[in-house]
């Protein structure tokens, strides 16, 4: 394989019109060093720091990262984490271990189990309590850190001390839900005053003394570790990027339960992509406490800001007009009645939210068709953008914000996306190739468009293009992929019979044509990049295997491997054909001779 510098790669992008080529992780997917494995990944080990530099050396100029929140000890989704604090299975044991504050014969025992293969939530958030053990111990005996630890609670007070009360509540109810605690004032999360209410706070926070400490001193390590990281990572050239999840989790609904609406829930209407709907069962926030929700979405920007470069707004539309639903036993019948927050001015229980007018809706349509609302004026369309125009404040302007729009775009959002210029995602292994308007043929990108051809809620390309050819689609998408690729139409027949029966060659091409698609912005989620098959998650479906796919410890070796065979992504083969394809066949031959 010829060997091609950074520079040159860069040099590709900067010709193509690339302005950011961003690389999706998650947490949990990050490789560990045997010494520090528990059985989950962590950005901020020592192998998270060479997948930078691989990154960096491919032309990445971003890192993806999934929602980082504390999630339940028996639920591995990031997009059930906590809105602020951050997971303490991403604590790094290498960097304790340098302070002292965790013995080498304890990582030793907690990561004696793991090959690095695929996560295991459960049993690394089993291990993560006995690290913390250890951790308090050492630092209480050696006060190592407590004025760095006392500024942390002073700047995150806000969140901090709930939240600490919360962790001491879960150690006393034994890590049930709170929904499921038997003493009314734990379970109310002290949202309503009472002298009872007090006086059981006080005792808990006596009791739990140790369980508030051993938090507070974990976020303070993971926060100084999370710096570190953002800081390697801007001497490499790359940006950080928060995934801006649309849930709130049982930790913030238990400290803010006056700020959502109690009867009713969050979930996705019916979709092309997901047709019975998605009963998702986050909480709402209430639109009649506006202060006390701005306080809290605030916040939770504020946060965000203050610790990434840029951020993925995920499902945009629960920001804009959140589809709303009242729970039942057939959770998909109940999220098929909802109808969403503001677009409902006709139902009694809906009015006093709305936004828009009786007037303004399309009475023929079902109520989660995209033109149910028909037309808006200015001042609906600055209540409908209260937040994402605050996420975007937040960020320092539009071009720090990533809008997760797909096949969905509810005629309210698509004001606010306009506003913003923030247009789609583009996710082009989706492509209805008989449909010349479809949003995931790369020809209708716009500039300010992300592409891609999956995330981490699809399969990945590889695999998509084996079906393809096993089911006999080669060929037309093969053709469909030669109009984008090879410039000279002459050219095309060849370059079809050579694909359509290849899925390596297929998934080359695909990954090739979003470099030649008219979007600046391009996506490659990790499983893509280095030839994996597996899924990382079946969106709507539980599965013991989801959130559990990780990068091989070896990474670099197994892509280089797969790159020799065609069976992972060759980024100057890829650029090569997206600069033919462009007309700078000079670059093209510098990159690569023959392309995918």
């Amino acid at each position: 394989m010829t060997v091609v510098s950074t520079s040159l790669l860069r040099e590709a992008l900067r010709v193509l019109g690339i302005e950011r080529l961003a690389l999706g992780v998650h947490d949990a997917c990050f490789p560990c060093d045997p010494s520090e494995d528990l059985g989950r990944g962590s950005p901020y080990g020592s192998l998270a720091r060479d997948v930078l530099r691989f990154a960096a050396e491919l032309g990445f100029d971003t890192i993806q990262l999934g929602p980082q929140g504390e999630c339940a000890p028996i639920n591995p989704s990031p997009y059930d984490g906590a809105a602020f604090a951050r997971s303490t299975l991403s604590l790094a044991l290498g960097p304790l271990v340098e302070q002292g504050l965790l013995t080498e014969a304890t990582c030793l025992r907690l990561t004696e189990a793991s090959d690095g293969a695929r996560s295991d939530h459960t049993r690394a958030a089993i291990a993560v309590r006995e690290v913390l053990d250890e951790v308090q111990v050492r630092a209480q005996a050696s006060g190592a850190g407590l004025e760095a630890r006392l500024g942390f609670v002073a700047t995150h007070a806000g969140w901090l001390l709930a939240d600490a009360t919360y962790e001491a509540l879960l150690v006393e109810h034994r890590y049930a839900d709170f929904l499921e605690w038997t003493d009314p004032y734990d379970r109310s999360g002290y949202a309503w005053p009472s002298d009872a209410s007090l006086a059981r706070r006080i005792e808990i926070e006596a009791r739990g003394r140790s369980a508030i400490d051993r938090w507070v001193l974990a976020q303070a390590l993971l926060h100084e570790q999370h710096a570190e990281f953002r800081e390697h990572a801007h001497t490499l050239g790359l940006s950080i990027f928060a995934d801006l999840q649309i849930g709130w989790s049982r930790r913030d609904l238990w400290a803010n339960q006056r700020t959502f609406l109690r009867e009713l829930r969050l979930g996705a209407p019916p979709s092309r992509t997901n047709p019975a709907g998605q009963p998702w069962g986050y909480p709402v926030l209430d639109p009649a406490q506006p202060a006390a929700v701005q306080r809290l979405v605030d916040a939770r920007f504020g946060k965000l800001a203050a610790e990434y470069d840029g951020v993925r707004i995920d499902h945009p539309h629960g920001w804009v007009c959140p589809w709303v639903y009242r729970p039942g036993e057939d959770e998909h019948a109940a999220v098929r009645a909802g109808a969403r927050l503001h677009e409902s001015p006709d139902l009694p229980d809906l009015a006093r939210f709305a936004i828009a007018r009786v007037d303004q809706l399309d009475n023929g349509r079902v109520r989660w068709d995209d033109r149910w609302v028909r037309t808006l004026d200015d001042g609906q369309v600055d209540a409908y953008a209260r937040h994402v125009d605050r996420l975007v404040t937040a960020f320092g302007g539009a071009a720090n914000v990533a809008c997760e729009v797909l096949s969905t775009m509810p005629y309210p959002l698509a004001r606010v996306v306009e506003r913003h210029r923030f247009a789609r995602f583009r996710v082009t292994q989706k492509v209805g190739l008989e449909d010349e308007t479809d949003v995931y043929r790369s020809e209708n990108a716009l500039p300010e468009d992300w592409i891609m051809v999956g995330n981490h809620d699809t399969e990945p390309i590889w695999t998509v293009a084996a079906r393809w050819v096993a089911e006999g689609a080669g060929p037309r998408h093969a053709r469909y992929l030669a109009d984008r690729l090879v410039r000279e139409p002459s050219d095309r027949a060849a370059f079809v019979e050579r694909v359509a029966a290849d899925p390596y060659a297929l998934a080359r091409a695909k990954l090739a044509e979003l470099f030649a698609s008219p979007a600046r912005n391009v996506f490659v989620w990790w499983a893509d990049l280095l030839g994996e098959t597996e899924i990382y998650n079946r969106p709507g479906v539980v599965d013991p295997r989801n959130w559990t796919l990780r990068m091989p410890r070896d990474f670099r070796a197994v892509h280089g491997r797969r790159v020799a065979i065609g069976a992972a992504l060759d980024l100057r083969a890829v650029l090569g054909t997206a600069l033919r394809a462009r007309g700078h066949d000079e670059l093209a031959r510098a990159l690569d001779p023959d392309g995918v």
